[in-house]
């Protein structure tokens, strides 16, 4: 008999460390789009790509929704990064982990499809999930709506025919995690690589829509049940 529970794992800075080096590149990447396809200064661009990426969860959603920019070309723009695989590392005993986790183990991130494979390939986790949901799945009347949204989580649900109390999240940022533990799903927070809020504050304390703390995915084979 199949696991029931079904673990949905972020990417970025949860299966590998995307703030060594990763996070930079593409923060320059869609800077340098937003100067040559809006003709803002770098600065402007700078402070626009916080500005949306704090208020919708992706630059994408506010470029989409205020200046009309395609996500297909956004994405395949911003997302080249030559030699990204050379800087990507995740963590062994993490890595082996996963596979031994008991349950269905499903990608939820709010990156491209084309950058999520490599990532996994980079690291050696092509064969692990059953199913990668990226942000071109995340497209609801016609908007990108990536996490935290929770319409769109309801919607992923629904499509995949799974109640929210069978999934777990696993994730490093905590407005996400918000939003999931609202509509029944439990939750883990991954703090390996992630210390800071993009604020600059320490991310010490538990907040109550957190059901555990990990500083390893390996910690999840203690207690796989969260």
């Amino acid at each position: 008999m199949r696991h029931s529970k079904v673990w949905l794992f972020d990417l970025d800075d949860t299966l590998h460390n995307a703030s060594h080096r990763a996070f930079a590149e593409l923060n320059a990447s869609m800077s340098a789009y937003m100067v040559t396809y809006l003709g803002l200064t770098e600065e402007e661009a700078a402070v626009l790509r916080t500005l949306y990426w704090q208020r919708y969860g992706a630059t994408l959603s506010g470029l989409q929704r205020h200046h009309r920019v395609k996500p297909a070309h956004f994405l395949a723009e911003t997302h080249k990064l030559p030699g990204l695989e050379s800087h990507l590392h995740g963590h062994g005993h993490d890595l082996s982990a996963i596979r031994r986790l008991p349950g269905r183990k499903l990608l939820m991130t709010n990156a491209p499809r084309s950058y999520a494979e490599r990532v996994l390939s980079a690291i050696g986790l092509t064969d692990v999930f059953e199913r990668l949901i990226c942000i071109e799945d995340m497209i609801l009347f016609g908007h990108s709506r990536p996490k935290p949204d929770a319409r769109m989580f309801r919607v992923v649900l629904a499509r995949l025919k799974l109640r929210p109390e069978q999934c777990i999240l696993v994730e490093d940022t905590l407005i996400h995690q918000k939003s999931a533990r609202s509509l029944g799903m439990s939750t883990v927070w991954m703090q390996r690589w992630l210390r800071k809020a993009a604020d600059g504050r320490r991310l010490q304390h538990r907040p109550a829509y957190v059901d555990r703390r990990v500083r390893s995915l390996a910690a999840l084979l203690r207690s796989p049940q969260v």
